[in-house]
């Protein structure tokens, strides 16, 4: 199973379940930017104890492996759990939604967008933005997260909220990482460019 596919059936299942959720990460950024390999599928997902049941039937498969209990402790901490393909390793990280301001912030600006066989609710770009330099000053700097920001902002510059941005960037404390960004990016239409 490609992980195309396995994002195909993920969603079918979430969206039967009547599961909100947004796809965010590499995929997200790749959709809005420049696409890239990436080793995992990351969803946000509005997860509540009731859920732990229905989840465990929809992907009860010898293609999944999915731990009820991880399910459940994740839910309980608002956490993230994984759902692996047996065949193929690939991996679905479950992002439980926090009651944090900025998580509920992004899960309500979500994007939906057609994808050609289904629909899925994306991360927003700004959001995209905002999370991956959060991980990249999480993760001490990594350059993969930085050169997505980079493709995104290249490409979505002219569409920015750009108070939206500030705002967020101030709150999470990575305004010094967007200079950087700002520095090295040339974006395709330049911000501020009138849109015929």
């Amino acid at each position: 199973m490609s992980q195309q596919e396995l994002l195909t059936d993920v969603i079918a299942a979430l969206q039967n379940l009547g599961i909100e959720f947004m796809l965010s990460g590499s995929h997200a950024s790749s959709l809005q930017g420049e696409a890239r390999a990436t080793h995992d599928i990351d969803l946000v997902a509005n997860l509540k104890p009731s859920n732990v049941r229905p989840l465990m039937e929809a992907f009860r498969s010898d293609r999944f492996y999915l731990s009820e209990s991880a399910v459940a402790e994740a839910i309980r901490t608002k956490r993230m759990f994984n759902l692996l393909e047996v065949t193929t390793g690939e991996k679905v990280d479950f992002w439980v939604l926090t009651d944090s301001a900025f998580d509920q912030s992004r899960f309500a600006r979500r994007q939906r967008i057609d994808l050609g066989d289904q629909f899925v609710e994306v991360s927003s770009p700004e959001d995209t933005i905002l999370m991956k330099l959060l991980w990249c000053t999480q993760s001490g700097g990594s350059q993969k997260q930085f050169h997505d920001v980079v493709r995104v902002y290249e490409l979505q510059s002219n569409l920015l909220d750009e108070a939206y941005l500030r705002k967020w960037l101030l709150e999470l404390g990575v305004e010094d990482l967007w200079q950087r960004v700002l520095d090295e990016a040339e974006p395709f239409i330049p911000p501020g460019t009138p849109l015929a």
